[in-house]
């Protein structure tokens, strides 16, 4: 088990990580996500051991993680982290690079290894290529394929994927979690991609300015947010007033629904006007105002800019959801 416990970091007088703690099991997958600047990155590094907390502790399987104060060489020996620098040797080749820490006693066994791992990560055709010729997105994926070179316990992932072409990047996301799945290797990404989250990960923290804003299972995660903060992160977000009786008495909340949970309706008090119609591929994001306010919903075609539209929501997510004080 990888344990967390009241951890604490700054850079000089800046504090970065804040009092945060959590615990994740043996080949369980986290993400960490957040917007820009809220601490991800960092956390991975003190969880490698690459800083010195300032306070509380880490622990994988009882041993616990020290920084470089403690270690002549930082990092934790179970653990891989690939950073979003790949740190790779220009000079060689991609097979070389792969290769660079596995053992020369077996040479048979290590080109096998060198090739089940490529043919992962799609890089088979560039074997022989010197790392220095491959673009950002190649060379990605080439460190992917070397930090697994040795398998690890835990593997650090700090956005893996932000280089690599939107057509390659699903298949390299289920191959790489599906052979971590099957080799029980536990994998904490930091990410901005809510698909790294929603997809591939059991469980989702999403942190704000160091501290822990709300953690859970992804998918709890993702259909009750705490806050407009946490949903934002999965898609455009709405607050929007819902009237409801209670013993005849008029009560009102605020309730949060993504863009894709109101439709087209009849009649209904959400009564918005067109603005804009974005097209999606699948579907079109429709950009309104409701009770001067920007709103988003979407829909199967464009509507007319100034059209006057009502909308609704299903009622087991309204009443799902929860209320925004």
């Amino acid at each position: 088990m990888l344990q967390i416990n009241a951890i604490s970091f700054s850079y000089d007088t800046k504090t970065v990580i804040e009092d945060l703690s959590f615990d994740l099991q043996k080949g369980q997958h986290l993400s960490i996500i957040g917007e820009s600047g809220c601490g991800k990155s960092t956390l991975l590094k003190l969880i490698y051991g690459l800083y010195d907390l300032n306070s509380g502790t880490i622990f994988w399987n009882n041993k616990n993680i020290l920084g470089p104060k403690f270690n002549l060489v930082p990092g934790a020996a179970a653990m891989k982290y690939l950073a979003q620098d790949f740190d790779l040797m220009p000079y060689i080749s991609v097979a070389e690079n792969v290769g660079k820490f596995l053992s020369n006693t077996d040479r048979k066994a290590k080109s096998e290894r060198i090739q089940e791992l490529l043919d992962m990560v799609e890089m088979s055709d560039f074997a022989s290529t010197k790392a220095k010729y491959l673009s950002g997105g190649q060379q990605q994926r080439v460190a992917l394929a070397r930090v697994l070179a040795l398998e690890p316990e835990v593997l650090l992932l700090d956005e893996p994927f932000s280089n690599i072409d939107s057509f390659r990047k699903g298949a390299l996301r289920r191959n790489l979690f599906s052979y971590l799945k099957n080799k029980g290797i536990t994998c904490i990404i930091a990410t901005h991609d809510s698909i790294d989250s929603l997809s591939f990960s059991d469980e989702t923290i999403v942190m704000k300015m160091g501290k822990i804003e709300h953690q859970g299972p992804s998918k709890q995660v993702y259909l009750q947010p705490k806050n407009k903060y946490v949903a934002s992160l999965f898609g455009e977000i709405n607050q929007i007033k819902i009237h409801y009786l209670i013993e005849s008495e008029d009560k009102e909340k605020t309730i949060l629904l993504y863009a894709n949970e109101l439709f087209l309706t009849d009649i209904s008090d959400v009564v918005v006007i067109v603005k804009q119609s974005y097209f999606k591929g699948n579907t079109y994001l429709i950009k309104a105002i409701f009770e001067h306010k920007i709103l988003f919903f979407e829909n199967p075609y464009a509507l007319p800019d100034n059209d006057i539209v009502c909308l609704t929501a299903d009622l087991d997510t309204i009443a799902m959801r929860m209320t925004i004080s």
